[in-house]
């Protein structure tokens, strides 16, 4: 149990570098999006490749594999509605509509994964959804709206909801591979459909630089992240992985004062503070998952 909590956290570090990696990228946000998806697919389909013929007596008595077109057209759509919405709004609002992926996730989970949420996990959600609050709720009424930024960011979090959700019910996939790459091969497909119109022009192809970034923000956020996050959804309820998935800002702060110099605030070590108690509530009261 030790060692899948391990590898969440790992997962939500590895996540909480995306930011960094997009903000530093000259590429067009959707053609961002079909290439981290791309080369994810590529460089995992040996791993996938390996688990099939691990697990072929397994699959044939399975019957059909699992859809994952479906998974895969949300995680596109995902990761194209939040480049585009982080850039269209003010960041504190962006931020703060995001991080209400916990507030949706118990509908998606009992709709898709038949999963209900328990009364400690509703204490543990409402204390980290305060120190969400604490941190950004104040920015972002100060700030200019912008309504089409907000609209993408919502809908964005509903998509990051879902897909949580789906990879919640197709947990009982025999190898986390097996779910997984085909995800990432099927988001690729829209993304690069997507895309067609800035491949050409919307990336900087000749620059080494760019493509620095462009691995990194496959390697860490994507095939690390999230597969790792993935694998939690298999070992975890799923309110337990989108609250600590909540937690990301903490290490984004830390990461932006070691390389940038950010002093973070007293705001945001309370907020860490209460974030860090909800997840803890969550993970100790919650019954492990099935």
């Amino acid at each position: 149990m030790l060692i899948h909590r391990l590898q969440l956290l790992a997962g939500v570090i590895a996540l909480s570098t995306a930011v960094i990696w997009i903000k530093a990228s000259a590429t067009h946000p959707v053609a961002l999006a079909a290439i981290r998806l791309t080369l994810a697919a590529l460089l995992l389909t040996p791993l996938e490749r390996r688990e099939r013929r691990r697990h072929a007596v397994a699959l044939a008595a399975a019957g059909p594999p699992p859809r994952t077109w479906i998974p895969g057209a949300v995680l596109a759509l995902h990761f194209i509605s939040w480049a585009y919405g982080a850039r269209l709004a003010v960041a504190a609002q962006a931020s703060l509509i995001v991080n209400l992926v916990p507030v949706a996730m118990p509908f998606f989970l009992w709709a898709i994964a038949d999963e209900k949420i328990n009364r400690r996990e509703v204490f543990g959600t409402l204390i980290v959804i305060a120190g969400l609050a604490v941190l950004s709720f104040r920015d972002a009424l100060a700030s200019d709206a912008s309504v089409l930024g907000n609209v993408v960011c919502f809908g964005s979090m509903l998509l990051f909801g879902v897909y949580l959700a789906l990879s919640r019910r197709n947990r009982g996939v025999p190898s986390l591979w097996l779910y997984v790459v085909p995800v990432y091969r099927h988001a690729a497909i829209v993304a690069v459909v997507a895309a067609l119109p800035w491949l050409a022009d919307g990336v900087p192809w000749t620059s080494p630089r760019e493509w620095g970034i462009l691995l990194g923000l496959t390697i860490l956020p994507t095939m690390v992240g999230h597969s790792l996050l993935n694998r939690g959804m298999r070992h975890f309820r799923g309110q337990v992985v989108s609250l600590t998935n909540c937690s990301q800002f903490i290490y984004a702060g830390t990461m932006a004062f070691f390389f940038f110099g950010e002093i973070p605030s007293a705001t945001f070590f309370f907020a860490a503070t209460l974030v860090a108690i909800g997840i803890v509530i969550v993970i100790r009261a919650t019954p492990k998952a099935t």
